[in-house]
């Protein structure tokens, strides 16, 4: 026997895959159990800790090698415990398994072959020749080199070793779905079926309070083993039906006490149910005939019960009284586990809710959108920081903005909510994509200072953000960005790759050298689509960042410019998006539509006193052009000669004046380079001052303001 150790640097599988190799026979020959010792253990039901075999702890651990067809090629069952279990050199190792498991341990054998990662300390039952069972705790390795194949792990687990290893991994997850699935697989040592249903509000995550005498209502959360079961038997996913919760719950809280009941046999339980139906959907079988049912029970006063175990098996195995007694033990010390996944469910929906809540609906007539979230994982904590919004201004144009906030659960949905709704209302004031940044810059320090932020436990330090503006008259977008990366622009006969945006922290970074946002401006003609995501869509630990972005230039340059974006936009992520994803994926598209030449005028007017006259000139001849009604001609022409005549008696300078015709009405828009705000005073229209902006409210639906590098433009609209 080669007793070489394994290299330093070898992982600590590695090592025990090694060290588990030289404890088997090297001739090749799997050892042959015992047989003759197996005569007085031929009761299937007896609990390990019961084998009149004594067992050391030297003396609970096997070893089985697999090559890749997963037949043995050798073995040590030496140990007495393994008294029964042939292990033959040659034979598959699946003949060591109860047929129904048989589908559940080949996937995990042929997932290690395939990934190499092993599957560590599963509980899992082993057959002996006299048709008796030992439960075992089993791990699945890769082979140690120079050996192929795989190295399987046994270990026969005494009482108390079997219910602190279902402890431990029934409360590896906060997933309620698997949850109820590990307390499924440990309560299969005691079995040959079980079921966890659960109470509806303990499954969706909903508050679980005192309920009512019989008004439980169940839902099957899981289902061991893994089998093909018949018409009308209830599998996960499905609700137990109503008379059937009812007789569940009566059964469990009798004298307002949630206690255990055994029903020995198939004519007992066929009486209880007193119902053809409610058998087939109950009884897992003709021969599981005798059930156990122990309530999961949260402490309190009075307790609340949160659902029910049944374990399953044959009439002629009698649970004895020590069996009940490891039962809801097993029950008891894990029931926390359940509620606090119903806890996390909660939290998980109530975040989804949010998530969805700030995806974007739809485009408008100027742009069309589609966005894409997809959590870490669909159970999960992955749930949280991505967000992206797209949302039509006031002034005509339209933003799009995609966020990533720092961490997971319901401190970053809040942050992300807070961000998200800042976002959108800053940029419905007026202000530039750079000054949005700097205000949601201070919004993260804020949150993050020792009162409500670090001292909760959260932290959004370092969240990023990027915000473009598209115009749909100029056909430009403005983008800016902090520390997120850059939006994907594929023009329709030009080149496509990522918007070349200086690199900036992320917000509410203190510690970095403080320097202004940049905006970038670029043309997007019709036909543009420009891709906004979160890191989670490019980042894949086998390609670098670059490389993963060259890979979404590529996929959204493949969509076509008359695929429907909703589906390219899916397309996209199924392309791109990692097969092992490590965080929330979140993809926004946006194709660049504009409006008509013939839908807008521009026109620059010196800041003279004609200025007004012109100014309505121009625009009766063109309302007069698109055929407007007489009344609507009257209200823009009132309204653009107020808002020119403000702009010259109090800003100064070049005036721009715009009509853009729109699906509902007019927007005139007259920009000048003043930095004073107009606003509406108390005043009325019989006022020396302030009258023009009394008249422009009187006949608008809506007016304001945005801010530009050259001074502001002012903006009414009027409905046709």
């Amino acid at each position: 026997m080669d007793s070489t150790p394994p290299p330093s640097s070898a992982s600590p599988f590695d090592m025990v895959s090694s060290a588990l190799g030289q404890y088997m026979p090297v001739d090749g020959a799997a050892a042959a159990a015992g047989s003759a010792d197996s005569q007085g253990d031929n009761a299937v039901h007896r609990d390990v800790s019961d084998d009149p075999t004594p067992v050391g702890p030297e003396q609970i651990l096997g070893a089985v090698n697999l090559d890749r067809d997963l037949h043995i090629t050798r073995s040590n069952l030496d140990a007495p415990v393994f008294a029964g279990v042939e292990a033959v050199a040659g034979s598959p190792f699946v003949d060591l398994l109860p047929p129904s498991d048989v589908p559940t341990v080949t996937r995990r054998l042929r997932q290690v072959l395939e990934t190499g990662e092993p599957h560590v300390a599963r509980v899992q039952r082993l057959r002996r020749g006299d048709g008796s069972e030992l439960v075992v705790s089993m791990s699945i390795l890769a082979a140690a080199t120079p050996q192929e194949g795989l190295t399987v792990s046994l270990i026969a687990m005494a009482r108390r070793l079997h219910l602190y290893a279902a402890e431990t991994a029934i409360g590896t997850s906060l997933d309620i779905g698997e949850t109820a699935q590990s307390l499924a697989e440990s309560l299969l040592a005691w079995g040959d079926v079980t079921a966890i249903d659960l109470d509806f509000a303990v499954w969706t995550g909903e508050a679980v309070t005192e309920q009512p005498q019989g008004r439980l209502r169940l839902r099957r959360a899981a289902l061991v083993p893994d089998r093909a079961w018949p018409d009308g038997y209830v599998t996960p996913g499905d609700d137990l039906p109503g008379d059937a919760s009812r007789l569940l719950s009566q059964a469990i809280r009798r004298d307002d006490a949630a206690q255990a009941i055994v029903i020995p046999d198939r004519a007992a339980i066929e009486r209880v149910l007193d119902s053809p139906r409610l058998v087939r959907a109950l009884v897992p079988g003709e021969q599981a005939a005798a059930v156990v049912c122990i309530p999961l029970v949260l402490d309190g006063t009075p307790p609340v019960v949160l659902g029910v175990a049944e374990v399953w098996r044959r009439a002629d195995r009698p649970f004895a009284d020590s069996e009940l007694f490891d039962l809801q033990e097993l029950v008891a010390r894990t029931s926390h586990h359940v509620d606090l996944a119903r806890q996390h469910q909660r939290e998980h929906t109530q975040v989804l809710a949010l998530q969805r809540r700030l995806l974007p609906r739809s485009g408008g007539d100027t742009i069309q959108t589609a966005s894409v979230y997809q959590p870490a994982t669909p159970d999960s904590a992955g749930v949280g920081g991505d967000w992206v919004n797209s949302f039509p201004l006031p002034d005509g144009r339209t933003a799009l903005v995609v966020g990533d906030v720092v961490g997971h659960g319901l401190g970053a949905a809040a942050t992300m909510g807070q961000l998200s709704m800042e976002a959108r209302a800053l940029l419905s004031a007026g202000l530039a994509p750079d000054e949005v940044l700097e205000h949601l810059d201070e919004t993260v320090a804020l949150l993050d200072d020792a009162e409500s932020g670090l001292a909760a436990g959260y932290s959004a330090l370092g969240s990023t953000c990027c915000i473009a503006v598209y115009d749909p008259v100029s056909h430009h977008v403005e983008v800016a960005s902090a520390g997120h990366l850059p939006p994907v622009l594929v023009l329709p006969d030009g080149p496509a790759g990522p918007v070349a945006i200086r690199p900036h922290p992320g917000l509410g970074a203190e510690f970095a050298l403080r320097e202004p946002y940049d905006v970038h401006a670029f043309c997007a003609p019709p036909g543009s689509l420009l891709a906004l995501y979160t890191d989670g869509l490019v980042e894949d630990p086998a390609l670098s960042i670059d490389e993963g972005i060259d890979r979404l230039t590529d996929a959204v340059s493949s969509v076509h410019p008359w695929d429907a974006l909703e589906q390219a936009a899916r397309r996209v992520v199924s392309a791109v998006a990692p097969r092992r994803r490590r965080d929330d994926v979140t993809l926004l598209i946006a194709r660049m539509i504009g409006y008509r030449k013939g839908d807008t005028a521009t026109w620059r007017l010196p800041a003279l006193g004609d200025a007004a006259a012109r100014a309505r000139a121009l625009v009766s001849e063109l309302l007069a052009q698109w055929g407007t009604r007489e009344h609507t001609r009257d209200s823009v022409l009132l309204v653009v000669d107020e808002l020119v005549a403000n702009a010259v008696r109090f800003a100064g300078g070049p005036i721009t004046v715009r009509l853009i015709r729109t699906g509902h009405g007019l927007l005139c828009e007259v920009g000048d380079t003043g930095n004073g705000r107009p606003r509406l005073g108390p005043g009325g229209l019989l006022d020396d001052a302030g009258r023009g902006l009394h008249v422009v409210h009187g006949l608008t639906t809506r007016w304001g303001v945005r801010w530009t590098d050259t001074g502001k433009v002012v903006w009414a609209s009027v409905e046709r």
